[in-house]
């Protein structure tokens, strides 16, 4: 089960590498912006990386999910706060969600057993 944690966040990492290793000033501003937009300031880290996680989960982006999830799972969130979290982002999107919001759970789990 770890090995699906740490497979996703070799390749993320990996390929991180790769994108940025070429420079392009667009796509790296891009990250740089990403990365400094989930920084500590008015709002607390958690609370962005929660409202990240929505937007994610209402994009469909499964990548997205996975790497709030571990963020969220990072700042301390609990499983009572995640399914809060869950029913914010199946409200929003609507029940296409919920497909999402059954790997994400999954994923979850692996996170809080790891």
């Amino acid at each position: 089960m770890a090995d699906q944690i740490q497979e996703f966040n070799d390749y993320r990492a990996k390929m991180n590498e790769v994108i940025l290793d070429k420079q392009n000033k667009v796509i790296n501003r891009l990250f740089n912006l990403d990365t400094n937009t989930y920084a500590e300031g008015a709002l607390s880290t958690k609370v962005k990386e929660m409202l990240g996680l929505v937007s994610s989960m209402v994009l469909r982006c499964d990548d997205c999910i996975k790497y709030h999830l571990g963020k969220c799972h990072e700042q301390g969130i609990t499983t009572e706060e995640m399914y809060e979290i869950f029913a914010v982002a199946n409200i929003v999107g609507g029940t296409i969600v919920i497909p999402h919001t059954r790997r994400a759970a999954e994923y979850w789990d692996l996170l809080m057993n790891n």
